[in-house]
C-alpha cells in the first residue's frame, strides 16, 4: 500500500514545487499588467506580439527537438551529450537568422505590416539561441528533478521583465519597453539552470564521437517532433500575423492580451503538470511498456480543475477586463469569451502530450499539427474576410475540435494500441 501511494505523493510534491514558483512568476506580470495597459497602447502589444510571434515560430526548432531526448537515456553522458548536440544547432541555426534579419529585413517588415517591427527583427536571433539555450538547460534540471531552481529561474524570467517593461513604460512611449524586457528576460532565466548543470553534470564527457552517436539514435525528433513543433506554432502564431496584415495591429494588441490572460492556467498549472507528467511516464514506460497508469491519473486532475476555472471565466471575464484593465480593454474581454472553450480543451490535451514523446510516436504528433496548421490556414481563407468576432469565434470552435481527436488518439497512445 505505502509503495502505491508513494509516487502519488511524489508527484504532488514536484507538481506544487513547480507551480509554486510558476505562480509567483505568472502573478509578477499578472499583477503589472493593469498598468502596463494604462502606460502602452492596444498597437504596443500587437508590436511585442508580432515579435513574440516571430521568435517562438523559430525558437521552437531552435534545437531541431534534441532537447526532448535528453529526458531519455538511463545514463547522464547520454543525457549531456544530447544537450550539447542540441545547444550546437541552435548556435548554428541563431548564425544563420542573422542573414535574413540583415539582409532582408525591409521585406520581412512590410511582409508583417508594421514599419515599428522592423527594428526588432535585428535582435530575433539572439532570442532564438536564448531560448535554445533554455530548452536544454529546462530539460536537464528536470532530469535532476530540480524542480526548485526550475521554478526560481521562471521568477528570476518574471521579474527581469515586469522590472524593465516598467521602468522604462514610465519613461518612453512605444513598444520599447514592451521588446527590451522579453529580451532581458531570455538571458536572465538561464543564469541559474547553467550553473546547476555545471554543478550536476560532468561536461568533460561531452564527445564528438557520442554526439555523432546519438543524434543519429534520436533521429525521429527533428525528423518528425520538429516538424510538428513548427507547425504547432505557426498555427498559434500565425494568427498573430493574419491579424495585424488583415485587420489592424490595434486589433492585435486586444487579442494578444485576451490570449495572455486565458493562456494562465495552463502557463501556472498546466505546465507544472505536464513537466511532472513527463517525468512519471518516462519511469512507467520503463517499467511497462505503457503510460497509461499517469495517463489517467493526470488527465482526471486535468479535468476537475479546467471545469471551476473556465466556466467561472466564462461568465465573468469581459467585466473583469474593463474593471481590470481599464474600460478601453473591455474589447479584449468580449475577444477572451470566444476563445475560452478552445483554451479550455487545449490546456487538458497539451498537459498530457508529452505521450508522443515517451512512446516515441512522434510522427502522430506531426500529424497532429499538420492537421492543426491546415485547419487554421482553412479558417483563415474562409473567415479572414469576415467581421473579427465572427472570425474568432470560427478559428476557437475549430481549434477546439482538432484537439479534442487528439486527446483520443494519446489516450489510445498511452494504451499502446498504435
Amino acid at each position: 500500500m505505502i509503495k502505491r501511494l508513494k509516487p502519488k505523493s511524489e508527484f504532488s510534491r514536484n507538481v506544487l514545487t513547480l507551480m509554486t514558483g510558476t505562480t509567483i512568476a505568472q502573478a509578477i506580470p499578472i499583477a503589472i499588467t493593469p498598468i502596463l495597459t494604462r502606460l502602452y497602447t492596444p498597437e504596443d502589444f500587437g508590436i511585442l506580439a508580432l515579435f513574440v510571434a516571430v521568435t517562438a515560430i523559430l525558437g521552437s526548432i531552435a534545437n531541431g527537438r534534441y532537447e526532448l531526448a535528453i529526458m531519455l537515456p538511463e545514463k547522464d553522458e547520454d543525457a549531456i551529450n544530447v544537450a550539447a548536440l542540441g545547444l550546437l544547432i541552435a548556435l548554428c541555426f541563431s548564425t544563420v537568422l542573422l542573414i535574413p534579419a540583415i539582409f532582408l529585413n525591409a521585406q520581412i517588415t512590410n511582409l508583417l505590416g508594421n514599419q515599428e517591427i522592423g527594428f526588432w527583427l535585428y535582435f530575433a536571433p539572439f532570442v532564438v539561441l536564448m531560448t535554445g539555450l533554455f530548452n536544454v538547460l529546462n530539460y536537464l534540471n528536470t532530469r535532476k528533478k530540480l524542480y526548485k531552481d526550475i521554478a526560481k529561474a521562471n521568477v528570476y524570467k518574471a521579474t527581469a521583465a515586469a522590472s524593465v517593461q516598467l521602468g522604462v513604460g514610465f519613461i518612453k512611449a512605444g513598444a520599447t519597453g514592451l521588446i527590451t524586457g522579453q529580451i532581458i528576460s531570455q538571458v536572465v532565466a538561464n543564469y541559474r539552470l547553467a550553473k546547476n548543470t555545471q554543478q550536476n553534470y560532468d561536461l568533460k564527457q561531452v564527445k564528438k564521437t557520442e554526439i555523432k552517436r546519438l543524434a543519429k539514435r534520436y533521429i525521429d525528433f527533428p525528423k518528425f517532433s520538429m516538424w510538428a513543433i513548427l507547425a504547432n506554432n505557426l498555427s498559434n502564431h500565425l494568427t498573430s500575423i493574419f491579424i495585424s496584415i488583415s485587420f489592424s495591429v490595434s486589433t492585435l494588441g486586444f487579442y494578444s492580451l485576451a490570449q495572455k490572460m486565458l493562456g494562465f492556467p495552463s502557463s501556472l498549472i498546466g505546465s507544472a503538470i505536464s513537466q511532472v507528467f513527463f517525468k512519471e511516464a518516462s519511469d512507467e514506460k520503463q517499467r511497462t511498456g505503457k503510460v497509461i497508469v499517469a495517463f489517467d491519473k493526470t488527465l482526471v486532475k486535468l479535468v476537475l480543475l479546467s471545469i471551476p476555472i473556465f466556466s467561472i471565466l466564462m461568465l465573468i471575464v469581459e467585466d473583469l477586463f474593463a474593471l481590470v484593465f481599464g474600460e478601453h480593454w473591455r474589447v479584449a474581454g468580449i475577444y477572451a469569451t470566444y476563445l475560452i472553450p478552445m483554451f479550455a480543451i487545449r490546456f487538458i490535451v497539451a498537459s498530457v502530450s508529452p505521450v508522443d514523446t515517451v512512446m516515441e510516436k512522434q510522427n502522430y504528433f506531426l500529424y497532429f499539427n499538420i492537421t492543426l496548421l491546415v485547419v487554421t490556414l482553412c479558417v483563415f481563407l474562409i473567415a479572414g474576410s469576415w467581421e473579427f468576432e465572427s472570425f474568432l469565434i470560427a478559428f476557437s470552435v475549430s481549434i477546439m475540435l482538432v484537439y479534442l481527436f487528439y486527446g483520443f488518439v494519446l489516450r489510445k497512445m498511452a494504451k499502446n494500441e498504435f
